[in-house]
């Protein structure tokens, strides 16, 4: 049976191929030069993921861990249909949308005195659990509750039955190994298997799997068990708000005809031609991003090959993407309904 690409590899491939979506080398070397003096900063590095983000857990621990997991399962589709229609979650006299309102509906739930983070509850959580506990302070809900319940059920039961209930098994039998991590994830969590097909050819993007990497590499600050010395493997999360942020940037550009496309508010389907070279294109800009930065520190007599990876450049960029979110309206994301992103 034929492997799947890497997602590095899946990402040079899909480039290399490209019809609708082009990576801009003028445009790479621009936002290498922008991010030049940022990568000092405490906000990139495995430090910001705590430091910038309240919703996140601030200790180390197998709790955190498991938080993490939990979070990165559901990691999936919060767009709104409409911006002036949101879901919305309360937490703490603040109001949170997209990714976070998921955070603060998983850390409302644990104060309320709900399980939520462990295996052994969301494994046989019903339907109704599951919008309670994920509710909306608006009349809009959380998108795809139904399949958030399936795959919580589904990835429960697993953990149960082969890791004992906690992600930190799982995250010991890499051996301290990034790529090892998320190739266990996928081999063994369905909901995890982001994958396709490319002009005949088997692509992997795994974003999901390789943000709970990511996030678990942060929440244990790069250390003890989550010092994956092969960190720099994992590439950026192929989602739908860093694209839209790498075309603000000049870094990559649409065809015309997609261009189009998107602005009209068209929705793509997962494995679509286009969505896929939106999704390829984007992991290999920032690759070539990554490497752009890596020789202008090389140039000055500096090794940054600890301090820059595609992990801390994805955080920033989204970040970046919720910080300027007016000055992008401009540029539409695409639109996409699936448990992958």
């Amino acid at each position: 049976m034929e492997a799947f690409l890497n997602p590095k590899d899946s990402a040079k491939f899909i480039t290399e191929n490209s019809q609708y979506v082009y990576v801009e080398k003028d445009g790479v070397r621009k936002v290498a030069g922008m991010l030049f003096d940022k990568v000092l900063e405490k906000d990139f590095s495995v430090a910001g993921w705590k430091s910038s983000h309240e919703l996140n857990p601030q200790v180390v621990s197998e709790d955190a861990v498991n938080w993490v997991f939990l979070v990165d399962t559901l990691n999936f589709s919060f767009w709104s249909e409409c911006e002036d229609l949101k879901c919305l979650v309360k937490y703490k006299d603040k109001m949170y949308s997209g990714y976070w309102s998921l955070c603060a509906a998983v850390n409302r739930a644990l104060d309320e005195g709900i399980p939520i983070t462990s295996a052994s509850y969301y494994a046989t959580m019903t339907l109704e659990q599951v919008r309670h506990a994920f509710r909306s302070d608006t009349d809009v809900p959380m998108p795809l509750l139904e399949d958030r319940h399936h795959v919580l059920n589904e990835t429960g039961t697993i953990l149960l039955e082969k890791f004992g209930g906690s992600f930190l098994t799982c995250v010991k039998q890499s051996g301290k190994s990034a790529k090892k991590l998320v190739q266990l994830i996928v081999e063994n969590f369905p909901s995890f298997r982001d994958e396709s097909t490319f002009q005949g050819t088997k692509v992997a993007f795994y974003k999901r799997a390789q943000i709970l990497v990511a996030d678990t590499w942060s929440v244990l600050e790069g250390k003890g068990d989550g010092c994956f010395s092969d960190i720099s493997s994992v590439t950026i999360f192929a989602d739908y708000r860093i694209p839209q942020v790498l075309v603000h940037l000049g870094a990559m550009k649409y065809s015309e005809e997609l261009i189009k496309k998107l602005k009209e508010g068209m929705k793509l389907y997962s494995g679509d031609k286009q969505e896929v070279e939106i999704r390829g294109c984007s992991i290999w800009c920032c690759e070539l991003i990554c490497n752009h930065l890596l020789d202008l520190y090389k140039k000055k007599g500096k090794n940054m090959s600890e301090k820059i990876n595609a992990v801390l450049l994805d955080y920033y960029l989204w970040d970046y993407a919720r910080d300027h979110r007016e000055d992008m309206k401009g540029i539409p994301f695409h639109r996409i309904r699936c448990i992958y992103y």
